[in-house]
């Protein structure tokens, strides 16, 4: 069997803790930040824990 591939894309995009759980960048963070306010541009900075749901599909693309 070959080795399996890691999906590069998501490699830049998600971190995974000491305890599994992936982290990951909010959206609408790139451009158009004009009409924004600056509450919502403040807590896009900010890094989120990755919905359950969500985890095993972004686990299998990391190969985990």
């Amino acid at each position: 069997m070959p080795k399996m591939k890691t999906n590069k894309s998501a490699k830049k995009r998600f971190k995974v803790t000491g305890t599994g759980k992936i982290l990951r960048a909010k959206a609408f963070a790139r451009h158009i930040l004009t009409s924004k306010s600056r509450k919502r541009k403040r807590s896009l900075r900010k890094v989120y824990v990755m919905a359950e749901v969500d985890m095993p599909r972004v686990k299998r693309m990391l190969g985990m």
